[in-house]
């Protein structure tokens, strides 16, 4: 701890206002008022010596942390998910929580496994990409919701891309259904206005970033994934090893060993939810019917006949947890990518 710093504070925040609580040197605690959620409120009660400020990681923490730097403050965003003390107690308050934060911060800030936020303008690029993602994932859940109803009358709409469904599937709605699905039918089509839209947009955040060339190299990876995943590291270089990607994506398989025993269990779920669907869905193309030959496909393809009832979905998630330790490699080193590359070059050399 730096030796400036003469108290820690511990800091819930809240939508409406956080709550506080001072854990001086000496161990004595002081619980101040709560403070209202707002930049006026959290400058007055910070201006004051310099300290270390513990906080959770949600809607508010990215200006909240930012602004308690400007203030000279010493800042640690904690992971909810590891802080398991505070997120699984069964006595959980507001105050309660301050008071742990404050402790675990003073005693070890590793022990709140901190969070790194990106920068501001990497945040605004990258709502541009969940913003439009919110608007796919709205249009799914019409096109099923008008599905399902023509189904309850026996019948059935035609195959066709959700793109082209409010063109190509109107025709075929019953009579009776059509007045309460044609409203529907006019929103599908203003979102398909509105996500075109958002693809320009995105289109034109890539220029803004070389590297999402770079990045995009391989095959089922488009421009959207590439610049999320960008937008999401942000900093190609706060990985030391590729490999670590994964893990920091959620990929990494959680663990439960105790002696003997060592589950099998599934992936960890603990990074970003937006980039690991889109890895998913990258490695759905790379192993479906259009994806490139490619040692990545090869591989993926063989771990798939392993059998089993979730052999194909877990050999998916392996070749997206390969992929993204791909993307970052490609990053940081700017090779060209050879889809068949370490094979072709063994055989040259032959």
């Amino acid at each position: 701890m730096t030796k400036d710093i003469i108290e820690t504070i511990g800091c819930d925040l809240g939508d409406k206002q956080s709550e506080l609580c001072i854990l001086f040197p000496d161990g004595k605690l002081e619980r101040p008022e709560p403070v209202k959620t707002t930049r006026r409120a959290f400058t007055k009660f910070f201006t004051r010596p310099r300290a270390h400020v513990v906080i959770e990681v949600g809607t508010h923490s990215r200006w909240v942390s930012e602004l308690l730097r400007t203030l000279g403050h010493k800042v640690t965003v904690a992971n909810p998910r590891r802080v398991k003390l505070i997120s699984q107690s069964t006595t959980k308050r507001d105050k309660k929580d301050a008071e742990w934060l404050a402790r675990l911060g003073k005693a070890d800030e590793e022990l709140l496994a901190p969070v790194r936020h990106r920068g501001s303008e990497a945040q605004a690029d990258l709502a541009v990409a969940k913003a439009r993602d919110t608007l796919v994932r709205t249009r799914t859940k019409l096109v099923n919701h008008a599905r399902g109803l023509v189904k309850s009358f026996g019948e059935r709409l035609p195959t066709c891309t959700a793109e082209s469904f409010h063109r190509n599937a109107w025709a075929a709605v019953p009579s009776a259904l059509k007045p309460a699905l044609k409203p529907l039918f006019r929103v599908l089509e203003q979102l398909e206005e509105q996500i075109d839209g958002y693809d320009e947009q995105i289109k034109a955040l890539a220029t803004k970033y070389p590297d999402v060339e770079v990045i995009g190299q391989p095959k089922g990876v488009g421009v959207l994934t590439a610049l999320v995943f960008l937008l999401t590291l942000e900093d190609k270089t706060r990985f030391t090893k590729s490999r670590t990607v994964g893990a920091f994506i959620g990929f990494n398989p959680r663990r439960d060993q105790s002696g003997d025993c060592d589950k099998q269990l599934g992936i960890a779920k603990t990074g970003d939810a937006f980039m690991r669907r889109l890895a998913v869905g990258s490695a759905n193309y790379i192993l479906g019917p259009f994806g490139q030959d490619c040692e990545l496909r090869r591989w993926g393809l063989e771990l798939a006949k392993r059998g089993g009832r979730n052999a194909k979905k877990r050999a998916t998630v392996a070749v997206a947890r390969k992929l993204v330790v791909l993307m970052h490699r490609l990053w940081v080193t700017g090779e060209v990518y050879e889809p068949l590359g370490y094979k072709a070059r063994q055989s040259t050399a032959a």
